[in-house]
């Protein structure tokens, strides 16, 4: 009888997760697809900027009316997931997918990873509602969510399940939800990749031969890593409470917020910042860079985001390490390509607080060979960073000192 239960409920799960995948992984084609083409839309008519602050308070008004508790974003799903009370609604999709896209197109400086979990957020509450889910059983349907998000924006199947079971506490993974969050993962990515959605990947070249210089280099390389994740989380957090203490009305937050940017991207004298700004990864493993893209891209980001525009953080930080890394390999003479890869996983770490993902999604991204630098530069970064990162609903299970300590041969408690 037991072992029975047990395949009924694997028979269910298996049900519940590849429904949840196939939708995310329809959901995140629509959404990589359009932010195609309103890219190259917007690169061809750069006047589309001046649309910025309008596009912005549109979308916060359509939040304010329409999405209830919606305009939480990820924070809300992370503390769903977490045994929270509040519901996700299923109007958050349509709010962060189309507000995600209408901020592209007029030159948002966003990501898109933020859209993809609050859209799984929001699918996974309601195949929950339709199978009548208990509370914990819920939670790991919110997890699958995320997994399912993530892998399919990405491509890596293996780094989304794991981000979703690490994001949401510090020094703590919830590997109950390991089997369905795997299965959502790889079936959300497999719906892309039939979809024909690409997912780019990037060539590292030539890794360098161990030394005893090359690892002193590399550690002051993560350290400046955490340094510049830790400086991006205390921006957006310093902004939004800046700009809520002295514009209490949101809808004219975002215009005023808006402007400011425009006025970031007149002073910088470039719109190769606004949007995804993809081409800054390309030209990073290339050594093309500018040797201050990391921090122009960290500044409008920041603005961007703390006026309250609508996106993610991850691929604006993967842009910002990777180019650091470039411009750092030049400096210390190390193979720029190398030291991109390791800044594009190395912020990403410090910021999101899940080193294990992020060690995992370099070995998808960049090949097996970079395992043994990917491992300490992600631990490092994410000790340097601090105890808060971007999502400010994340817990905390322990210090992560308190975490090196209890995994330590000689800790005595």
């Amino acid at each position: 009888m037991k072992v029975n239960s047990q395949i009924k409920s694997l028979g269910i799960w298996l049900i519940v997760s590849s429904m949840i995948g196939v939708g995310m992984g329809l959901l995140s084609a629509f959404f990589l697809k359009s932010l195609a083409v309103v890219t190259a839309i917007r690169e061809t008519n750069p006047w589309l900027l001046l649309g910025l602050p309008l596009v912005g308070m549109t979308t916060i008004y359509c939040y304010e009316r329409f999405g209830g508790e919606s305009k939480r974003g990820n924070n809300l799903v992370i503390e769903r997931a977490n045994g929270g009370q509040e519901k996700i609604p299923m109007q958050l999709i349509p709010l962060t997918l189309f507000g995600t896209i209408a901020t592209h197109l007029f030159g948002g400086s966003v990501g898109r990873e933020g859209t993809a979990v609050q859209m799984g957020g929001a699918l996974a509450e309601k195949v929950a509602s339709l199978f009548k889910l208990g509370p914990l059983d819920r939670e790991i349907v919110i997890i699958c969510g995320i997994s399912g998000g993530f892998s399919s924006v990405f491509g890596t199947p293996f780094a989304g399940c794991m981000f979703a079971l690490e994001v949401l506490c510090i020094g703590k993974l919830r590997t109950p939800a390991l089997i369905p969050s795997l299965i959502t993962a790889l079936v959300a990515y497999g719906t892309t990749v039939l979809l024909k959605v690409s997912h780019t990947h990037y060539q590292v070249g030539e890794l360098p031969s161990f030394s005893v210089a090359l690892l002193l280099k590399l550690l002051v390389c993560a350290i400046l890593f955490g340094l510049v994740s830790r400086l991006f989380s205390w921006g957006i957090r310093q902004l939004k409470e800046t700009y809520a203490k002295f514009i209490r009305n949101p809808i004219l937050r975002i215009g005023f917020g808006a402007i400011l940017v425009l006025m970031l991207v007149l002073l910088m004298g470039t719109t190769r910042y606004n949007g995804l700004s993809l081409p800054l990864l390309e030209e990073a493993f290339s050594g093309e860079h500018h040797t201050w893209d990391f921090l122009n891209k960290l500044i409008l980001t920041v603005f961007s985001l703390g006026a309250g525009f609508q996106g993610g953080e991850v691929t604006p930080l993967f842009e910002i390490g990777a180019t650091l890394g470039a411009t750092l390999g030049q400096v210390l003479i190390i193979p720029v390509g190398f030291v991109a890869a390791l800044g594009f996983i190395g912020v990403f770490s410090g910021a999101t607080n899940t080193p294990i993902a992020c060690l995992i999604m370099g070995i998808e991204l960049f090949g097996e060979d970079m395992i043994g630098w990917l491992l300490p530069i992600s631990v490092i970064s994410y000790l340097v960073s601090g105890q808060v990162g971007i999502y400010s609903s994340q817990q905390h299970s322990t210090t992560k000192l308190g975490l090196i300590k209890k995994n330590m041969i000689f800790y005595k408690k």
